[in-house]
Formats: C-alpha cells, structure tokens, sequence
C-alpha cells in the first residue's frame, strides 16, 4: 500500500498529467495505490484573488471566468470528445462555486475565514475530478473519492485540527476494500465538520493530507512528487550550489520544515514517524532518480541547510514603566499572538524588551497592536526576511550575512538564525 501526492506543479497542464499518468503505471501499479492531488498550477491564488474581490463587494466575474477557462483548456486538450461526462461535472462544480461566491458577498470579518474555505477548497475538487477521468480513460481503474468525508476536522477555519481517531476508524473502515480493486484520487488540504462544512489545512497543506491517509492506511511509503530532485540542503532558485540529502532523519526533516523550508509541509512528519512510515521525496521530472529518503535513519555529518522566510515582520515590546520584561509580561504577550494565531519565528529577550519575528499579516498586526499597545511601547519593522541555517559553520555563516543590515541574531549548537533587510 502505497500513498503518491502530486502538486500544483506536476498537475498544472496536460502534458503534466500525462506525466502523472505515466508514473503511476511505472511506479504505482493499478491497486492499493491512493494519490492525493493539489489544485491545478496557481489555481489556489487564483481562488483567493476571486474571494477577495467578492467580499470587497467587487465584481469577482472576469476574476472567476479566467479560472473557469484555465481548467477547460486543460479539458479540451485531454478529452476531445465534447460528450465526455468530465465537461458536466466540471460545469457543475463551477456553477456550485458561484453559488457560494454569491453567498459570501458583504462577509463579515468573523466569517471571512470560513467563506475563504469554501471557496478556495475547489481548486482540489477541480484537479482531482480531472485526474480521475483521464486517468480512466488511460486505462487506469480508479475511484474518486471526497477526502471532506473521510478526514474530519474542527471549524479552526484554514488551519484545522484534525479528529485522527474519527478520521482512522472511517479510512480504514471504507477505504482498503476499495484500493484491494483500484486505485484512489482523492483531494490534498481539505477536511471537513461533523456539520458538512468545508475545512483547510494551511497553506501547502496538501503533504499533511497524504500523510493522513498514510498513517490511517498503514502505508509502505509516502511518495511526494515535485520538480526539485529530492531534499535540497536549498532552495535552488536562491542559491547557485545546492546539495540533495540522500537520507535524512524525521527529527532533523521536522525542524527543517518548521524552519520554513519549503518541500516539506511541518505538520507532516509526525504522523510518518510514529507508524515509522518513510517518506520519498522524488522529482516527477525524472522518476527514476533516486530523491531522498526520509526515515529513521542515523548519520554523522549533513550540509549545511540554508532556510530562507520573505515577507517577515519584527515586533518589539517594552514595558511603559521601563521595568524588566517578567514572566507575566511575556504570558500577557503569548496570549495575545495565540489568539490571532501569529506564529513566533524567533523570539528574543533583553532586560527590558522582548521581540518576535513572525511572518507578516497586516490585519492581524493591527490587532496585536489594538490588544497590547495600552500595557507596551510597541515598534516593528516590516519586509525583512529570515535567514536559518541548519547544521551551521563559518563559511555559511558568512556567506548569509555579507552585505545584509542584520537586525537580530541567535544561534544554537546546532542552528544560526538572523533577521535582515
């Protein structure tokens, strides 16, 4: 039993689907196979633009048609015969999408997060309906199946938590029988309520999805394809020598994930590594190559890892009274980032200053600033970026900061982190 997730990459036009096609016959076979499929390209931006316009009170229509014309020319190409039931089903869910586009016009702020599910959620219904029928018609059996049934969640709206004893009892109760016959598409990052409503992930949230299905399965293996070669120590787009990790350990791949390395999404990991279950890493632009292999594994010595977070605000917080930061104060502070979920990059603490860098959301800052600027003198600088270094040495070190205005630093034995513009 195995558990392929492609992404928005590998499913962006036809001839990536004919790809997918041709490395689940190669490498998946025609059972005990589930895929797990992200929208198609940049089709989630493209739904988010959508929404934002429909609750700005804007007219979403051009907005929602060039959407509606991306994933028909995809279809065109695929399935020349007009009759073919993919154009029905295709129209259908456009039409259901503008339903509940026209029911989020004039949201509130308190539901705007969970308009923004509904809405966004249909860029995977629309790839994996498109997955499953031309994988039919290449003469691969298989079931499509609705993961909003099957991985149950709370309403912590585009970040829920999921209910794993619900979720397993379910997958396993109607899913073996159907992967002993064929093979399963199903969606990445949807859930959903006891209630019918539609639930996200997170952002990227699709790898969280097939590591599920994994765990709640008993999978040999998760395979995640993407157009890089495997686990890069980094992000090739950035920097000019990159080096592939053969193997790398699920404590090790958490933290770089949790760092903000990209290939990994951090929820991932965990349930891997408590059933033991590896992950591979593989390109879907060479499907023979070997990728990386994450496992519980030992090792000596990694390369260096370089982690790199834009659009990063640094948030500072002093006491009015010019009194030491205390425990309380830091609780008052905690309180406040969980309760409009802003998550601590980096936090670093003087006599009588604590600072965080967190990823930057001007909504949410605006909040921050409303709940604590009557306790705190407040300042923060916006458009930094993050720099972590995993497995650090001088040389690297030096090649992150030459040139850059850093603005905090730290370090561990293990790992260097600095904030710069």
């Amino acid at each position: 039993m195995k558990v392929f997730k492609f992404g928005g990459a590998s499913v962006k036009d036809a001839r990536a689907l004919q790809n997918l096609a041709q490395i689940v016959s190669a490498q998946g076979g025609k059972e005990e196979l589930l895929l797990v499929v992200s929208a198609m390209g940049k089709t989630t931006n493209a739904l988010e633009q959508v929404y934002d316009l429909t609750t700005a009170g804007k007219d979403f229509g051009d907005a929602l048609d060039q959407s509606r014309q991306y994933h028909l020319a995809i279809v065109n190409e695929l399935f020349p015969n007009r009759e073919h039931p993919v154009y029905g089903r295709l129209e259908h869910l456009f039409a259901q999408l503008q339903q509940v586009l026209q029911a989020s016009k004039g949201q509130s702020v308190t539901n705007h997060d969970k308009g923004y599910d509904q809405v966004v959620s249909f860029g995977e219904l629309l790839s994996s309906v498109i997955v499953h029928y031309f994988m039919q018609d290449q003469g691969i059996a298989n079931a499509w199946v609705d993961s909003r049934k099957y991985i149950q969640t709370d309403s912590s709206w585009r970040e829920a938590r999921v209910d794993w004893a619900w979720t397993e009892r379910v997958i396993k109760r109607d899913l073996p029988a159907i992967l002993s016959q064929q093979l399963i598409v199903t969606q990445g990052f949807l859930g959903g309520t006891n209630n019918g409503l539609t639930t996200t992930l997170g952002r990227e949230g699709s790898d969280f999805s097939a590591a599920i299905f994994a765990y709640c399965l008993d999978a040999e293996g998760l395979y995640i394809w993407k157009d890089v070669a495997g686990l890069l120590n980094a992000d090739p787009k950035r920097f000019a020598h990159t080096v592939r990790y053969r193997e790398l350990d699920y404590q090790e791949t958490v933290e770089m994930a949790y760092y903000g390395a990209s290939v990994i999404h951090p929820k991932t990991i965990k349930p891997l590594a408590n059933k033991s279950i590896p992950l591979y890493v593989k390109s879907f632009l060479d499907p023979t190559a070997e990728g990386t292999k994450i496992c519980d594994c030992r090792f000596e010595k990694l390369a260096p890892a370089y982690i790199v977070k834009d659009n990063q605000c640094l948030v500072s917080f002093s006491a009015k009274d010019f009194t030491f930061i205390s425990e309380k104060n830091l609780g008052t502070i905690f309180n406040a980032l969980s309760e409009l979920r802003l998550k601590i990059n980096l936090m670093q603490n003087s006599a009588i200053s604590f600072s965080i860098c967190t990823d930057y959301n001007e909504e949410r800052l605006h909040k921050l600033l409303d709940t604590l600027t009557d306790q705190f003198t407040i300042h923060y600088n916006t458009r930094l970026q993050l720099f972590t270094i995993k497995n650090y040495d001088n040389e690297s070190i030096q090649e992150i900061t030459k040139g850059k205005e850093i603005l905090m630093e730290q370090r561990t034995r293990t790992t260097f982190q600095v904030v710069c513009r």
